[in-house]
């Protein structure tokens, strides 16, 4: 389970240990849905997710043990994103023909500064922040407050509807979704700022 205030620095300290299993653990749970959502979005087969996220993975137990965080020479949402980005293609090129192993790096490699596949992965790094915010919110908010966001602010139900749906009046319905917007804006600057 993803702790609420494991950063993303101690989160990249710990998993550069190889032996911290609770680390990995963590870290795939955080970044998975990111690569997941990433494959599906390239249309990968959902068999071949799996093989993505555990060849990144693979990339990522060799070079961690000798990684330093430093954001003056990069961010890792750009490794994180050069690694993504290298393992969907190679599958989507292994599996189209057989040709050399030059060649396909080369053509993953291209690939990465395709607009659409940039595109692609903005949408998703800003997916990924909220769904690290809304894990968050669902510890911090009483369920009442997060239905009653669910239902106002996601799915565009009216508030008078809302609030007789959970048993609240109107401005209870209102300042539920201003906290958690408020709450949610605090968290994902705050992810941006140590993400990047």
């Amino acid at each position: 389970m993803i702790g609420p205030n494991t950063t993303h620095v101690t989160l990249l300290e710990r998993v550069a240990k190889a032996d911290d299993d609770a680390a990995w653990t963590e870290f795939c749970e955080r970044y998975g849905p990111l690569i997941r959502s990433f494959a599906r979005r390239r249309h990968v087969d959902a068999a071949e997710i799996d093989d993505i996220m555990q060849d990144v993975l693979m990339i990522l137990t060799k070079s961690m043990p000798k990684f330093e965080y430093d954001p003056a020479k990069g961010k890792f949402r750009s490794y994180l994103k050069t690694l993504v980005v290298r393992a969907v293609y190679r599958k989507t090129f292994q599996k189209k023909s057989p040709v050399l192993l030059e060649d396909i790096e080369a053509a993953a490699a291209a690939k990465e500064d395709d607009p659409e596949t940039e595109a692609i992965w903005e949408e998703e790094w800003r997916q990924h922040h909220v769904r690290q915010a809304m894990r968050i919110i669902a510890i911090e908010y009483n369920e009442q407050d997060q239905q009653a966001f669910e239902q106002y602010a996601v799915q565009g139900i009216g508030a008078q509807e809302v609030a007789d749906d959970l048993g609240l009046n109107v401005d209870q319905v209102y300042k539920a979704k201003s906290r958690i917007l408020k709450r949610m804006s605090e968290l994902i600057r705050q992810q941006v700022d140590e993400e990047g």
